[in-house]
This record gives C-alpha cells, sequence and structure tokens, in this order.
C-alpha cells in the first residue's frame, strides 16, 4: 500500500463531521487518519491504548482528572486504556490532520 497522508481528494469543506480513514486494521492493531475542521468529541473510555500525532493545526485534548494537552502541529500523546478522555478544541485554519494508532 502506498499513501500520502496529505492527499485529500474531494474533501467536502466545510467539514460538518471529521473524516476517518482507516489505513489499517488488523485484530491487533488500527491506524487512522482524522481530519477535524472545529468539530469537538464526547468523551471517549476507550479499551486500547492509543498513540495520537496531530500532523496539522492545533487542538486541544481534556481529560476526566482535569488535565489538559495543548496540542501543536507535531506534538505526539500517549492515552492508556479507559483514560477518559474528550477533544475539546480543534482548529479550522489550518484543518488538524491526526495519526491514530490504536493497539
Amino acid at each position: 500500500m502506498n499513501i500520502n497522508i496529505f492527499e485529500m481528494p474531494d474533501l467536502p469543506l466545510p467539514l460538518t463531521k471529521e473524516l476517518v480513514t482507516i489505513l489499517i486494521e488488523n485484530k491487533n492493531i488500527r491506524i487512522e487518519r482524522i481530519i477535524s475542521a472545529g468539530q469537538v468529541s464526547d468523551w471517549y473510555d476507550q479499551t486500547q491504548t492509543e498513540f495520537v500525532v496531530l500532523l496539522d493545526g492545533n487542538a486541544v485534548i481534556e481529560f476526566e482528572n482535569g488535565r489538559n494537552a495543548a496540542m501543536s502541529k507535531g506534538d505526539a500523546l500517549l492515552i492508556d486504556p479507559h483514560e477518559r478522555h474528550r477533544v475539546s478544541f480543534t482548529s479550522v485554519h489550518p484543518l488538524c490532520v491526526w495519526l491514530c494508532i490504536f493497539w
């Protein structure tokens, strides 16, 4: 498989919801590219570990324990299983481009 993580043909702008593309998935791992533009999320309580990299844009991930992770282009974060969190901000200009790896 040969992909360009930044290639976004026919991107429907403005985005009314996040655009999630599963790049690789098997029983052990899932790798997603997510495009956000101003969206926020509900609380997540995931059973998997998540490694997230913000490839472009600015975002804030809020944790239930009160910690906030302000993220800029190039920042990465490891989220443990059942570490409740939500995305409380995503920039519109530039769009947020996320690479998320779940295992």
